[in-house]
């Protein structure tokens, strides 16, 4: 008997067995608890934070439903597997939100109002709450990490000021003589692999990366069975898999490079 359009079928043939997942989900929620409650969750946002998220996650779906599909339209038949301009105004928008609020708690907010949204909008209850956890605790995670990982510096952003801030406190203050309102400020010096364009780049790859692997693998391997039954297609995972990752990470490092530069350019 199901509950919302959820089936509940846990031995369809070929799913990835269930205490699998229990377990992720597990290990994820202990890791948002723990590192949420010591970087003080929701009260370390500010209101702009949460326009940012607010505003940026309606678009989101926006862009998604709407204006995606009216884009996809112009594709040929053979590169719809590779190719689909609604998911990559997802990856966009929310690496956008992410680099201009940068806190832990920003990716899967994101994307818990995301999807909230989207069923208003466009699909429905039906399901609920399986999407709304499995979004948020794997799309909107995996930003979380990035900005965890990146202590806050997420695509590079803020390196230059906590450099530059670094430098100050070591440096010695000159004399009042030696002072001169002329002197120039060195820029801060970088190697390559530190540089925030490079990081920008990166950590958009590795995000993109990560977030082929949801719908390829989490969704198609236990999440869709789990609701509607049926047999699992893995030949069909491994491919879509594959079919996502280039163009994934393509478009990530343009999206972390481009909410880099926004956050820049607003002051961040």
């Amino acid at each position: 008997m199901s509950f919302n359009g959820i089936g509940g079928y846990l031995n369809s043939p070929a799913m990835i067995p269930w205490p699998i997942i229990v377990v992720y989900f597990a290990v994820v929620g202990a890791f948002v608890f723990i590192y949420g409650k010591k970087e003080g969750g929701l009260s370390k946002f500010k209101t702009v934070d949460l326009v940012y998220i607010g505003v940026g996650s309606a678009f989101t779906v926006v862009w998604e439903f709407f204006i995606g599909p009216l884009l996809d339209k112009v594709i040929p038949s053979g590169l719809t597997a590779y190719i689909g301009f609604g998911f990559f105004g997802r990856i966009l928008i929310v690496f956008i939100i992410a680099g201009l609020v940068r806190k832990v708690g920003a990716g899967m907010l994101s994307l818990a109002i995301f999807n909230i949204l989207g069923d208003i909008f466009h699909y429905g209850f039906g399901g609920e709450p399986i999407y709304t956890i499995y979004e948020t605790f794997t799309y909107g995670l995996f930003i979380d990490l990035a900005i965890a990982v990146s202590k806050g510096h997420l695509f590079g952003v803020g390196l230059e000021r906590a450099k530059a801030s670094v430098k100050s406190v070591l440096t010695p203050k000159a004399s009042p003589a030696e002072a001169k309102s002329s002197d120039p400020i060195d820029p801060p010096k970088y190697a390559w692999y530190t540089h925030p364009l490079f990081l920008a780049g990166f950590t958009g790859a590795i995000v993109g990366l990560l977030w082929a692997t949801p719908d390829t693998l989490i969704y198609g391997g236990f999440f869709k069975p789990l609701l509607y039954g049926g047999i699992v297609n893995w030949s069909k995972i491994l491919f879509d898999l594959v079919a996502f990752i280039p163009g994934d990470v393509a478009f990530g490092i343009v999206a972390g490079l481009l909410a880099a530069r926004i956050a820049r350019v607003l002051g961040q």
